[in-house]
This record gives structure tokens, sequence and C-alpha cells, in this order.
């Protein structure tokens, strides 16, 4: 039997009876959207955050489009974003008009290097957008200090990260403003699309909600050139339930995690590099190995599936043709060399000791 990369019918079928009975009072109501389960999941959320205001949006992608949107940005105004990130984190600023400036990450933490953030400053760069990747919160003490000094707006990427650490805060709350998705396979996963903004400024939080909602701050009248980006209220009623067993499902992801650090003992597989526990929540667990395809198809053939995130950089694909031409070559050796083992609440000891021993056993 395959150990699966993420059985969300497992994971969801753990709240089915709580899932059930939410969906049977929406479907009483007869109300879908922005109706009391949004309003309920976004105070919430919030709470959970620590960050004063949160909107529901369509997805992630909305939710980094919609921030860069509210503070203003556009035409030829710069945005310093990771080299190494989904593409989402980069399309977000292209939709708003704005310049995406790549900045490589670090090799062991796989997110942005602050050291190397203030060399991409020009009189130009409006914000400095981190992405907590991997689920584990970037080294924020620079980027704030670079954000005083320039006068810039900070804004994150929590898509993988919902619920890490960093210096007693939770990720969503050590910034002007944060978006995170609730894609199905995350941490905190929806049963299809949705996202979020939280933000601690009212005005930022007021102009989002209106701004997602036709630029709407009451019916038929509209304030701004909006989209439509609501978040409905079945996705709500689902986040709401399993928000509240995010913590418990972030512990078992730490033991699972801190066991293949402890007993993965392969030369060949480089591990990550973590500090400190809280600061992550392991959406995935990235290995790099320099044999990637042929270390694949050996976890393959030993019924254990893996997936790449990612194969490809940013600056190498046919969107950005722009940037073929230019070279960031930790983001080049990662996209090379790095895979994810499974990592999930739902999976067993024996699941776990299985793959330790089949990654130890590989030549």
């Amino acid at each position: 039997i395959m150990i699966k990369f993420l059985d969300l019918e497992k994971i969801n079928n753990r709240f089915r009876s709580e899932i059930d009975r939410r969906i049977s009072s929406i479907l009483d109501r007869g109300w879908y959207l922005q109706g009391s389960e949004n309003e309920k999941f976004c105070k919430n959320f919030a709470n959970y955050c620590g960050t004063e205001y949160c909107v529901g949006v369509a997805n992630g992608l909305d939710a980094l489009t919609l921030i860069i949107k509210a503070y203003g940005f556009g035409s030829g105004d710069e945005i310093i974003v990771p080299s190494n990130t989904y593409i989402a984190t980069i399309l977000s600023v292209s939709a708003n008009g704005c310049v995406p400036v790549l900045v490589e990450p670090n090799i062991f933490t796989y997110n942005i290097d602050p050291d190397k953030i203030e060399a991409a400053i020009t009189p130009k760069t409006k914000a400095i957008m981190v992405v907590h990747l991997y689920g584990l919160a970037v080294d924020m003490e620079k980027v704030w200090a670079l954000a005083k000094k320039y006068n810039l707006k900070v804004f994150e990427d929590c898509a993988q990260a919902h619920g890490a650490f960093y210096q007693g805060k939770r990720v969503g709350n050590l910034s002007d403003a944060a978006a995170f998705s609730f894609y199905p396979g995350k941490n905190l996963g929806a049963l299809g699309d949705a996202g979020a903004v939280v933000t601690n400024e009212e005005l930022i939080y007021t102009k989002i909600k209106a701004l997602a909602n036709y630029g709407s701050d009451k019916k038929y009248h509209n304030l701004y050139k909006g989209v439509n980006s609501r978040m409905d209220e079945l996705q709500a009623a689902v986040l709401d339930v399993k928000l509240k067993y995010l913590d418990n499902d972030n512990k078992r992801r730490r033991e699972i995690a801190d066991y293949y650090l402890s007993n993965i003992k392969n030369p060949q597989i480089i591990l990550p590099q973590i500090k400190n526990n809280e600061a992550t929540v392991w959406h995935v667990f990235a290995v790099r190995t320099p044999e990637r395809d042929r270390f694949q198809q050996y976890l393959t053939d030993n019924g254990i599936q893996t997936l790449i995130h990612y194969p490809t950089p940013p600056h190498q694909q046919p969107a950005y043709q722009e940037w073929n031409s230019k070279h960031y070559p930790i983001s080049e050796e990662i996209h090379k060399t790095i895979i994810s083992l499974p990592i999930s609440p739902v999976m067993t000891d024996e699941e776990v000791q299985q793959i330790v021993e089949t990654v130890n056993a590989y030549h």
C-alpha cells in the first residue's frame, strides 16, 4: 500500500459530523455569501493570529493581490519578493502593475535571505513581501529594520505557515498586512479555494473588504474599481470547525518532523535546518539530494508518495520570459535538488518509521 503524500480524505473525515452539522444549518438558513459563518470565522481567525481584523476572500492569490491594491501601489512601483517561492507571490505583484524584484533565499532555511534584501532596495521600492515558505517563519528582525530605515511596507505571504510563531507572535501579525491561503492541502485547508487577509490597520481592512466586494462599501454603492473575491459561507464554516484543531495538528506535524530530523541518517539526504521548533509548522518536510529524480523513483517503488515543491523557479517560467536570462544560483540549486517527504497530522507512527527506514536504505 502506498503511503500517501497527504491523505485529505482522512484529514477531513475526522471532522465530518461537525462539518455536516454546520453545512446543514447553512442550507436551512439559505444564506450563502457574506453571512454569519464568514463573520464568525473571520473573528476567530483574527483572534488566532493576534490581529485586529480579518477579511475572507476567494483564495490566497487574491489575498496578496488585494493587499497591494489597497495600499495603492501600481505601475513602476517595486516590491521585493523571494526568488524561491510559489509563483502566486510574484503574480500578485505583476497583477497590480508593480515590478517584482527577486531576492535569493538562504540555502538552509529556503526563506528570503534578510542579509541580501538591502542591496535590492531602490528609490522605487515600496514594500518587502516575505514568504514563510514550507511553514517556517522568516527571520523578521532585519526585515523590520530595513522597512523602518527606507520607509517601506512589509507584507507576509503566510499561505504555508498557519500558526507558526516568531518571537512569541504568530505569522500574520508580523507586518502591515498578511495573506493566507486555505487551499485544501494547507495546514488549515478548506474544501475548495478560500483565502484571507489579516491586518491591524482599520483603514486597510475596510478598503480590502470593499475592494473584494466589487469595490462596494454598501449595496450598489461602489467606492473603488473592485473585484469579486469572497469566501463563501460553506468554506467559512468548514474552516471555523477545523481552526479549533489546528494547533494540535501542527503539534503532530512537529513530532513527525522531529522524528525525521533525529533518525534520517543518510549522508546523501540534506535535512532542513530549524533553530526553533515553534517557528515552523512543517507544511512540507523538504529535503535535498543531488540525484533527486532517482531518489523520488526509489521512494515510489518502495510505496512512498512524494512531491516536489517546486520543480521550476519563477524566473525560469515561460510567464516571466523577461527573467529567463537571469541567474539566481541558490534558487536554481534548491529547485534542482528539493523533494518533500510525507508529513501530515493523520500519519501513523508505523508509516513515519517506514519512511525513515526506506530513506536510510537508499544508496
